[in-house]
């Protein structure tokens, strides 16, 4: 089965991927919070004062089902200000109706640039640091097609004029990404690796 990997500085980076029970409750708990506020704020609503306890029962859900994900699904958050920074890394089969919903994405996501990464080969990036509707938060997306499969990055981040400085943090960790095959010696012997370079 294929999984994604990445190396996400330690001083920079907090996982919420594995991070199960106590071990990185706080920076999960903040960094839900912070999605579900800009959805409060994208959709109008207004913020209820259980949205707390909400957000700490997400926190704890999270890791499971993310680790019920099998290495498909990676989520960091900024060490430093976890309600600043939320990054996901997904990988996702290229279906037929994944390809049609790409396509029919709005004009504004085909204003992407060419974004390298080592191990995917060359993909796209597209930076929204101030979106047409100012209930949006700042975000960038990251994509590479496989062939077989969708990688994609996304990164929120809740301040707009902090945005740009840590944008380049994301573009390090997207870098770093790469699809790993749980395949044993023999397997699959018609198997052939191919540099992407």
């Amino acid at each position: 089965m294929s999984r994604l990997q990445a190396d996400a500085p330690a001083d920079l980076w907090v996982p919420v991927t594995g991070s199960l029970g106590f071990r990185g409750r706080r920076h999960r708990k903040a960094a839900i919070g912070m999605l579900l506020s800009q959805a409060n704020q994208g959709t109008g609503a207004t913020p209820r004062p259980g949205g707390g306890a909400f957000a700490w029962i997400l926190s704890q859900a999270a890791p499971l089902l993310m680790h019920r994900a099998a290495g498909r699904v990676l989520v960091w958050v900024w060490k430093s200000d976890p309600e600043l920074l939320v990054v996901m890394a997904q990988l996702q089969e290229a279906t037929p109706q994944l390809r049609t919903a790409r396509a029919m994405m709005p004009m504004e996501y085909d204003d992407t640039e060419s974004f390298r990464n080592p191990h995917l080969g060359v993909g796209e990036k597209l930076a929204m640091p101030l979106p047409a509707d100012p209930k949006t938060p700042p975000f960038a997306t990251y994509t590479w097609d496989t062939g077989s499969h969708f990688v994609t990055v996304t990164a929120v981040c809740a301040d707009r004029q902090r945005f740009g400085t840590v944008i380049g943090a994301v573009d390090d960790v997207a870098r770093t990404l790469r699809v790993v095959d749980d395949l044993q010696v023999g397997e699959s012997p018609t198997v052939l690796r191919i540099d992407p370079a």
